[in-house]
């Protein structure tokens, strides 16, 4: 059931951002605004989802997942539900940029976080399946939404993405809450962010992930104007973003069982899939055949799909469980950065070089840094250890406390 809120909540969140472009030509003849100002409630939403990450995390861990998760539901809703009342675009930017963001960050880190806690043998694998929702809605939803488009208008289709969010209030009803024998060893918000912060391995792993975030998501933003660059058709050039997605879903689930199923850390096999993305992203301006082109997107879809479930199921084991809300609230927000500086920075190398050559180099060598600061974590060289899955003791927030097996804890 966590696993199955997990996936309704990634797809009710993110499907909606990455699907939200049907209405940007919406916007723009509605209100007679400029493309760069329409563009800024998407931008708006997204930076709020992320640097309100650790307010979510710390919100969690003082009232539990549930009730933070189902109130984020309300917002994220309401934000649609008054967007739809919009009479200018401040009222987009205040109503689905700040609203709804808000909404989304008290969503997103705390399900995730607590599924975490759920698992530990199968950590990377119900990850995996849980993020699933992010593709599979981006699939559903784009079609979708253009379809309310053209029969209730924007201010109607709102109205309908509205009561669509506010099922995220049933994602969360579903996060039975646990609680762990090493909770209250490490304290409050305030403890735990100060511990947090003196963490060498959390530092150098929030370092790695901001630096493959900046280069993550160049294909998404820069993929079809490099294919129009070389006389593509927009057409085919768009479904070869829908190939990346498919490539990446196969991706997810595959890693996610790799995850579990390959012994020692799991920091290598994050490694590797960073590195075989960031090589995929270098060698795209070389490939200049459509086969090549296809089979080296076939590979980035992959790649970048695998490392995901491993970057989010890997924190618990540098961190430990009961530190899990605090630090991937803190890890959101850093690597935050990353991906909202990657694609202004690709534009500026296009306009400076005058195509897109430079843009996918440099955006490979982000993720082969990001992947040389993973091969510093703790344990990262141990052969003969075993791989690091700290789960303390488990007991239900029933009146009944039934503890579970306790597994060995490695060191911080």
């Amino acid at each position: 059931m966590v696993v199955l809120s997990a996936f309704f909540q990634s797809a009710l969140v993110f499907g909606v951002l990455r699907s939200f472009g049907v209405f940007f030509v919406e916007f723009v003849a509605a209100f007679e605004e400029q493309a760069a100002r329409v563009s800024w409630i998407a931008s708006i939403g997204i930076a709020v989802q992320q640097f309100g990450s650790p307010v979510g995390s710390a919100l969690s861990t003082k009232f539990g997942p549930r009730p933070v998760v189902m109130a984020g539901g309300i917002l994220a809703a309401l934000g649609m539900l008054l967007a739809s009342f919009a009479t200018s675009l401040t009222h987009l930017y205040l109503s689905i940029g700040l609203l709804s963001g808000s909404g989304w960050a008290l969503t997103f880190t705390p399900t995730l976080a607590c599924l975490s806690r759920y698992f530990s043998r199968r950590r990377s694998l119900a990850t995996g399946l849980a993020l699933t929702g992010v593709g599979l809605s981006s699939f559903a939803f784009a079609p979708l939404f253009q379809w309310l488009l053209s029969h209730y208008a924007w201010r109607g289709a709102l109205l309908l993405v509205s009561a669509l969010s506010l099922h995220l209030v049933a994602c969360g009803a579903l996060l039975r809450p646990l609680f762990l024998t090493e909770d209250p060893a490490v304290g409050g918000p305030g403890a735990q962010l100060a511990s947090l912060l003196h963490h060498g391995p959390f530092l150098r792993y929030t370092v790695a992930l901001t630096l493959i975030n900046t280069g993550f998501f160049i294909p998404y933003v820069h993929l079809v104007a490099h294919l129009q660059d070389l006389n593509w058709d927009p057409l085919p050039a768009a479904f070869l973003l829908s190939v990346a997605a498919i490539s990446d879903l196969v991706g997810r689930v595959a890693s996610g069982w790799l995850g579990d199923a390959v012994p020692g850390p799991v920091a290598r096999l994050l490694m590797l899939w960073t590195t075989l993305t960031g090589v995929s992203l270098a060698l795209f301006p070389v490939a200049q055949a459509p086969t090549a082109l296809v089979a080296l997107t076939v590979a980035y879809g992959f790649t970048s799909g695998a490392l995901t479930p491993v970057a989010f199921s890997m924190l618990p084991e540098l961190v430990g469980t009961g530190r899990i809300y605090c630090g991937l609230g803190l890890l959101q927000m850093v690597e935050s950065i990353g991906g909202l500086l990657g694609a202004p920075l690709s534009g500026y190398l296009r306009d400076v070089t005058g195509n897109y050559t430079a843009s996918f180099v440099v955006a490979g060598v982000f993720l082969l840094a990001g992947s040389g600061v993973l091969i510093t974590l703790p344990h990262f060289f141990c052969f003969s250890a075993p791989t690091l899955k700290p789960q303390d003791l488990v007991t239900e927030a029933l009146d009944t406390k039934v503890p579970l097996p306790k597994e060995g804890l490695g060191e911080d």
